[in-house]
């Protein structure tokens, strides 16, 4: 435990230690098998238990990078579209850009916004708010307002946790991811049985 812990300050003392970080949640925008939410939680832990850099800065550089990757999707969606690669034109793939686009005409500003907290939503989303060429200058604040959000409740779970929990910082850095994936599987559940109950109203 005590190398663990000693690993875990060289990374947070690590000039870095929140580049690191950013690619990782920068990437996530991609591809959803990154771990972006998970690095930002552990981040937060290590802001508060080992005090090398401060939270706000953990969050603001979370956001910017959140910002960067949801905004490459919206880039790819608009220039390339949402056809071009064999990827995309998997079925859950196709099911997943249908769904979001159909919400976009809706209600494009809840949907940018609560997609951001859903790994594979939210790639889909920003590719198909870009194909539906979702103006700009509605897209950009609502999605620069969700990556902030995001970044804020996945380094304040780590920090809460970090506080209140014993057992020092290898601790805390294992308990905040595992409740924060548990708060996002939990997420995914609740969203899954909406869908389901809604698609069986309308058969």
């Amino acid at each position: 435990m005590d190398g663990v812990d000693a690993w875990l300050q060289t990374i947070a003392a690590s000039p870095w230690a929140l580049v690191g970080m950013a690619t990782l949640v920068f990437a996530d925008a991609f591809l959803v098998v990154v771990p972006g939410e998970a690095a930002v939680t552990a981040f937060g832990a290590l802001a508060v238990s080992h005090e090398t850099f401060p939270l706000a800065s953990v969050i603001l550089v979370a956001a910017a990078a959140a910002f960067a990757g949801d905004t490459c999707c919206y880039v790819v969606g608009r220039t390339v579209g949402v056809q071009r690669w064999a990827w995309m034109r998997g079925p859950r793939v196709r099911g997943a850009l249908e769904w979001a686009r159909a919400r976009l005409e809706r209600n494009a500003a809840v949907v940018l916004f609560t997609a951001r907290f859903v790994p594979f939503a939210r790639l889909a989303v920003n590719l198909a708010a870009g194909a539906a060429r979702v103006n700009p200058v509605r897209y950009l604040p609502v999605a620069a307002l969700a990556a902030l959000a995001w970044a804020a409740y996945q380094a304040v779970i780590g920090a809460v946790v970090a506080a209140v929990v014993p057992g020092g910082p290898v601790v805390a850095v294992i308990v905040s991811i595992v409740v924060a994936v548990g708060v996002g599987v939990g997420i995914d559940l609740v969203l899954a049985r909406r869908a389901k109950r809604r698609a069986a109203a309308r058969g």
